[in-house]
Parts: C-alpha cells; sequence; structure tokens
C-alpha cells in the first residue's frame, strides 16, 4: 500500500485521478449508496470517520468522502482533500427544520449558516460569513427542482453540539446554558431554516481560502411538530437527497 500524502485521509494524490469536486456527506455509511449513484466507483480508504470512495460522471473523477459529526471534523476532511486537489465541496446531509411551513422530506440549499460553531473560528474571525458559493448553490437548487423536490433556500444554523446548542432540554441534565436558552425562537424570527452541524466549518473554511462549497441538506424531523425521524421517512429522504447532490455535481464537472 502506497504512503499517504495526508495526516488521516489515508489518501494519495494519485488516488483522486485529478478529481477536483468532492461530495461531502457526514455519515461513512453514507459514502458506498453515493459512489454507487456513479460510474466505475471503487473504495478507497477509511480511517476512523474518513471513509472515502472516488467513482466518474461523464468520465472524469469525482470523490466522495465522509466528515463525521461537526466542525472540527469537517475542518480536517475539507483541508485534507484540498491538499490533494479538490477545489468544489458539495456537503448532503440530513436535518431539523424549525420553520412551521417546512415539511418532512422537504429539501433545504443552505445560502449561508449562522456560526455556532468553534472551528470556523480557526479560519476567519467571526465577522466573515460563512456564506455558499453562488455557482453550487445554483446547481443544487437546479438539481433539486429537476427532481421534483420542494424545496426551500436560505440561512441554516450550524451549531457544534446536538443537545445544548440546537436548545433540546430533553437531555440527562435537562440543562441549556443562557446562551443558547431562547435562541431557536429567535433564528425562527430571523427565518433560519434548520439546523445541523457542519455548514458553518465548511463555508466559512471555503470562501475564505478559494475555495467552491455547497450544501443541501433532506428533512427528516420539523422541530415544531416532533423530535424523533420517523425511520422509514429518514431513509427516503437520505435517498432524495443524495440523488439531487450527485446530480448537481454532474451540472459543476
Amino acid at each position: 500500500m502506497a504512503q499517504s500524502d495526508v495526516f488521516h485521509l489515508g489518501l494519495t494524490r494519485s488516488d483522486l485521478q485529478g478529481a477536483t469536486l468532492a461530495i461531502v456527506p457526514g455519515d461513512p455509511e453514507r459514502v458506498k449508496k453515493i459512489a454507487a449513484l456513479m460510474d466505475n466507483a471503487v473504495h478507497l480508504a477509511s480511517h476512523r470517520e474518513f471513509t472515502t470512495w472516488r467513482a466518474e460522471i461523464d468520465g472524469k473523477a469525482v470523490i466522495v468522502c465522509s466528515t463525521g459529526i461537526g466542525g472540527p471534523s469537517t475542518s480536517i476532511a475539507v483541508e485534507e482533500l484540498a491538499q490533494l486537489g479538490v477545489r468544489t465541496f458539495l456537503r448532503v446531509g440530513t436535518t431539523g427544520a424549525i420553520q412551521p411551513d417546512i415539511s418532512v422530506g422537504d429539501v433545504l440549499v443552505t445560502t449561508g449558516a449562522v456560526r455556532l460553531d468553534g472551528a470556523s473560528q480557526h479560519f476567519a474571525p467571526l465577522e466573515f460569513p460563512a456564506v455558499a458559493d453562488f455557482t453550487c448553490t445554483t446547481a443544487l437548487v437546479e438539481a433539486a427542482k429537476a427532481a421534483g423536490a420542494t424545496t426551500h433556500i436560505g440561512i441554516t444554523a450550524s451549531s457544534d453540539t446536538f443537545y445544548p446548542g440546537q436548545e433540546r432540554y430533553d437531555t440527562f441534565s435537562g440543562r441549556v446554558v443562557s446562551r443558547f436558552q431562547n435562541s431557536m425562537k429567535e433564528w425562527q424570527q430571523m427565518g433560519v431554516l434548520n439546523y445541523e452541524m457542519e455548514s458553518a466549518t465548511l463555508l466559512t473554511m471555503c470562501a475564505s481560502q478559494g475555495l467552491r462549497a455547497g450544501m443541501v441538506a433532506g428533512v427528516i424531523v420539523n422541530r415544531t411538530q416532533q423530535e424523533i425521524p420517523d425511520a422509514e421517512t429518514m431513509k427516503r429522504t437520505e435517498s432524495d437527497a443524495v440523488r439531487i447532490v450527485v446530480d448537481a455535481a454532474r451540472r459543476l464537472i
């Protein structure tokens, strides 16, 4: 086995075969499913939360690499893929919506993120916006509409934590620090669509370093109605989001 060219991913530059676009889900189990929608899918490496496959769209190499949950591990995957030649990152995930008019199964395309994380501050000060690349966003919106998905476009609240940072009280302590008490209501009033855990880091990293990034997520729960998603709905929504991100990649290649 060849010596890895990067610290964590276990990849060499030749593994990428010139790929400049990567699809970056959080879940390692999702990587193979995404690669299978393209041609000539091949497993490259699996280390910790980072599982990487290479596939092809119209004969051009595309990388699919999981990031794990949250900003810190996302920053590692994006950094090391950029070192190997990737310049465009499309994140695909699942999410909890917080606006009452968004339905489970809808698709959200993020134009910018509320920076409730810590990792993004290692790349740019808080005054710097976590914004998606316009071309990536356009491709994702076009792909979502072509798929017939009900699509919402706007701002995501991106938190380092699943529980207090997203104002969940059904926890061991039942306690949310004062900074986040009533925060969900404020985000709702500002028109924020949803919570997730990676976009603030991804978008800040890329916007501040001349890389392109876009973000699409399937809605698996609306937190104004319930907290726990239905397993069958979750599976179907994940599948829809994955097909949309592959179509968007095709438009950007």
